[in-house]
């Protein structure tokens, strides 16, 4: 390719246009310094920038997610403003068709990364000038604030600006709506309409488009609403006497009594401090200590590759804290304060701590919130994605309530009829349906707080309250496999070889079926995911990742014969073997 078609290459024009709208001084001049690299025929600068303008971040029911950088193919403030215009637009033509004329409103939260307050009112300056009802939230807050605030305000939808776990440089913008979706995330069709919408808004000149301060910011109420109905979770009666030899894991009581637990807690440099601190004061636990290095907001996240409690490393600090105040109990929220992470004491671990997995936590929170609707002879439904661990049906069955299997995401968990208790096995647990329509790491930390307190009242730990689910249940051990990509096509080169050439056997068990849910599978929705099924009561479930370049195996192993330890040994052993058969079948 000689230099004259370099400098004429279309992307150049493309750069330009979009530099001639961006408002952002620091993107502007990476963009700026990029297409003048190109001009001179910089090989490296016109790949980079094709990445950023041969497509742009798919709006889909996860709203954006990426880098922070110029382009279409990033998360900046031409695109933001972009998907603001487009989100508006939506919910103006809906009130047109649905809601007699009333005026859409729209309520906005951010957190502490980068550029979330900037994007944040962006959304608030279009949405006002568009001729919406914009409500921004008082400061930085976690992601439950916002899912909370949609139902507070009878929003016609919410939009929180977070990248959540995701690593230090990515930003999102995530959307919720109100009115028959009660606070719940979008779901399909609705993601296609406005991304529609949004492209729209793309095929002209942001600059074009009507701004206006007139957007309102909201008072304290609507946070110190959101702290006492988190903090009511702590005074309910939790657990009945088990039905085995070992003594009850609690009582019914009036109020949570002061907690003898000593706690660490880390925000892993997010936003869930601030709240959580207050939750945990007015339901009466003693403050925990803090990991001082990650309690504060910080966009940079210095001490975490990965701010997410499930990467490896993350929960370092923490585990170097409970050392130093010898805890009971390691508390963990990402970023955006929507996931929880425990930790419990394990002499056996190197670290003299373990994380629970998302599926312990879901059973134990699941098993407690299933106890308390048989103790007041409530009827309910309980809820998972359908990676997750099978356990909770178990719960569902012993105390008389409905189980539903959802796609994953909280955005189709929320919608389980009757929900009181549903979870997915990555940290997220919905433990207050009548209070957020949406995963959140506050409340569902407050409830652990409160049967760690009556568990400790009882003289039992956490890892006695497991093996009272393995006595009582059976024992269900889980694992996953994620296979980070660089080329995403290699995913759909995998999930392609599976279905053409299904295999017989995984290890040692022979296969009984394979669900594709591709063309949706009984009830649910189409999706790109193969569930296993193998002899006896294993599954697998291979999926791509919904937010990022992985490919997701999902391993379920099952043990009800003999004792504690003997289900324990059987279950761990058998997913030991399907973990190695996996990752030599999907490479």
């Amino acid at each position: 390719m000689n230099d004259e078609t370099r400098t004429n290459d279309p992307v150049i024009d493309q750069a330009r246009a979009w530099l001639a709208q961006d408002p952002d001084p620091v993107t502007r001049a990476e963009l700026t310094e990029l297409t003048d690299a190109a001009v001179r025929g910089d090989e490296a600068a016109i790949a980079d920038l094709h990445d950023r303008f041969d497509t742009r971040l798919e709006f889909g029911t996860a709203g954006l997610r990426g880098e922070i950088a110029a382009g279409p193919n990033r998360m900046n403030r031409v695109l933001v403003t972009q998907a603001a215009a487009g989100l508006s637009a939506f919910l103006l033509e809906r009130a047109g068709s649905d809601r007699d004329g009333e005026t859409p409103s729209i309520v906005i939260g951010y957190d502490g990364r980068t550029n979330s307050d900037v994007f944040a009112r962006d959304t608030a300056e279009i949405a006002a000038g568009a001729g919406l009802r914009a409500i921004l939230l008082p400061r930085l807050l976690p992601t439950p604030v916002l899912a909370f605030a949609v139902r507070y305000f009878n929003a016609s939808a919410g939009v929180m600006v977070t990248a959540s776990h995701n690593p230090p440089r990515d930003n999102g913008y995530k959307v919720y709506l109100g009115g028959a979706d009660d606070g719940s995330q979008i779901v399909p069709p609705v993601d296609s309409e406005i991304a529609a919408h949004i492209l729209t808004a793309a095929a002209g000149d942001i600059t074009n488009l009507p701004r206006s301060d007139a957007w309102i910011t909201a008072g304290e109420d609507v946070v110190d609403a959101y702290i006492a109905a988190t903090a009511s979770l702590a005074a309910e009666p939790a657990t009945e006497k088990p039905a085995t030899d070992e003594p009850a894991a609690g009582s019914a009581v009036e109020s949570t009594p002061a907690s003898e637990l000593t706690v660490v807690y880390t925000a892993m440099h997010g936003v869930g401090w601030e709240t959580a601190s207050r939750v945990f004061a007015a339901a009466g636990f003693p403050e925990p200590h803090v990991v001082a290095a990650q309690i504060e907001p910080d966009a940079a996240f210095p001490t975490v590759a990965f701010p997410n409690p499930e990467e490896p490393g993350a929960m370092d600090l923490s585990f170097e804290t409970a050392r130093a105040v010898d805890a009971d109990l390691v508390i963990a929220n990402d970023p955006d304060a929507d996931r929880l992470a425990i930790a419990i004491p394990d002499p056996g671990d190197a670290a003299g701590y373990r994380r629970l997995s998302g599926n312990e936590v879901g059973a134990l929170l699941g098993w407690m919130v299933g106890e308390e609707a048989h103790r007041r002879g409530e009827h309910g439904t309980l809820a998972v994605s359908l990676v997750s661990s099978p356990a909770l049906a178990a719960v569902a069955s012993a105390y008389d309530l409905d189980f539903a299997e959802t796609l994953t995401g909280f955005k189709w968990i929320s919608r389980a009829p009757n929900l009181i208790f549903g979870f997915e096995e990555a940290l997220g647990y919905l433990v207050n349906p009548e209070t957020v329509g949406d995963k959140d790491g506050i409340s569902a930390a407050t409830l652990f707080l409160a049967l760690a307190t009556r568990l400790q009242a009882d003289d039992l730990t956490v890892a006695d309250r497991l093996d009272q689910f393995t006595q009582r249940f059976g024992h269900y051990a889980s694992g996953q496999i994620s296979v980070r990509v660089s080329d995403v096509s290699k995913i759909a080169e995998v999930m392609a070889r599976l279905r053409k050439s299904p295999p017989e056997r995984i290890g040692s068990a022979a296969v009984e079926s394979i669900d594709d849910l591709a063309g949706g599978f009984d009830g649910l929705p189409p999706s790109d995911v193969l569930r296993i099924r193998l002899e006896g009561a294993s599954r697998i479930i291979v999926r791509p990742s919904g937010t990022e370049p992985k490919l997701k195996v999902y391993l379920d192993t099952f043990s009800a014969e003999g004792s504690v330890a003997e289900r324990k040994t059987a279950a761990e052993a058998e997913l030991a073997e399907l973990d190695a058969a996996m990752r030599e079948l999907v490479g």
